[in-house]
């Protein structure tokens, strides 16, 4: 597939490695030279140094001939003009980055539709489902849904009292067994098994199952005593937070802590129809965590926009006794130091969009 894209933050050059290493024919584009650094030399990409919405280096990049177009810089505004632009130049399907969550409206799709604009992606509405999606299931690191929920794909980390440690793969994962592992986790190495491989303590394994059988996966990992999570402490009442306290089950009672008096009222007004309960204060203050019931919590999200208050303030609710934790992880250096940690469930919002943008390509 020769796919195009726009934006190399982020986004666009998480998705380009991505794409190389399926050999697809990929172009990156961005104003900023410095940004495209050594993407074209380490990757088998074309890295192309011009404005995301200028026709003749969109028509130069072999826009024409396009499978995809994905627009991924930082403004919603020049993603929705490069689409347009590309879908009229003749690109097949294009994906544009949003940041209004007016323009994901049902209604709104036709509109955007007749821009030439396929998909819409709006990465904290992408982090907020991940996030949701590991509440519901307190013992799993990470899920995914793949090819519209028909299979899904979980992370679960290894504990005593899993029953299928030490077994050559094969003898588990046969033709007749509900489940296969896609991949495992290992000391910070990720290893594509073959049947001689084995699970071990302390791995982060990957299995690809489907939803009725996800009780049973969670028996053989010995998983089964984990406690669901019923209350849930945010800490940091930005977008994401919003989007994942708007979408959070009816049977979970959520508390948003923010430190920002002005962001607390704004979030009372976004927040008004709903039963989250919005608290002025440092979700760092050990006394306002025990005030507020960190014993009785079975998972804390730790949403800051600063990554080593996420990290550290997980590790504390750890501390107290809060099984599930979830941190905001926005510096990609951090992630691998923060999977170390053992803290939980990462969330990158960049490398969320990524993946789905990438899903949708499969």
């Amino acid at each position: 597939m020769k796919i195009v894209i726009v934006g190399a933050g982020a986004v666009g050059t998480h998705l380009s490695k991505l794409l190389s290493t399926e050999h697809h024919d990929c172009v990156l584009i961005d104003d900023d030279e410095e940004r495209l650094g050594g993407m074209d030399s380490n990757y088998d990409i074309m890295a192309v140094n011009a404005s995301p919405t200028s026709i003749k280096a969109l028509k130069d990049a072999g826009v024409g001939s396009a499978d995809l177009f994905v627009g991924v810089t930082r403004y919603e505004s020049r993603n929705i003009t490069a689409c347009t632009l590309a879908h009229a130049l003749g690109a097949k399907k294009t994906v544009a980055r949003i940041d209004n969550y007016e323009y994901l409206s049902p209604q709104n799709l036709p509109f955007f539709h007749d821009l030439g604009i396929d998909s819409l992606v709006y990465p904290e509405v992408l982090a907020a489902t991940d996030i949701i999606n590991g509440l519901k299931l307190s013992w799993v690191r990470q899920r995914w849904d793949v090819h519209d929920g028909a299979l899904v794909l979980l992370g679960i980390k290894l504990r005593e009292g899993c029953e299928i440690l030490n077994q050559p793969l094969k003898d588990l994962c046969g033709p007749e067994d509900p489940y296969h592992i896609v991949a495992i986790k290992r000391d910070g190495d990720t290893i594509i098994p073959g049947g001689m491989d084995v699970l071990q303590l302390h791995d982060l394994a990957y299995f690809m199952t489907t939803s009725e059988y996800i009780p049973y996966i969670r028996k053989i990992v010995g998983k089964e005593h984990y406690e669901d999570v019923h209350n849930v402490i945010i800490m940091g009442g930005g977008k994401t937070a919003v989007r994942a306290a708007l979408t959070m089950p009816d049977y979970m009672n959520t508390k948003i802590i923010e430190i920002d008096a002005a962001r607390c009222e704004r979030l009372n007004q976004l927040l008004a129809s709903n039963d989250a309960m919005v608290i002025h204060g440092d979700g760092r203050d050990l006394g306002l965590l025990n005030e507020e019931g960190i014993k009785h919590t079975q998972a804390f999200v730790a949403l800051t926009g600063n990554a080593e208050t996420n990290i550290l303030a997980c590790l504390t609710a750890k501390k107290l006794g809060v099984r599930k934790t979830v941190a905001m992880v926005e510096n990609l250096d951090y992630v691998s130091m923060a999977e170390g940690l053992d803290i939980g469930t990462i969330i990158n919002k960049k490398t969320v969009a990524a993946s789905h943008i990438f899903q949708m390509m499969m």
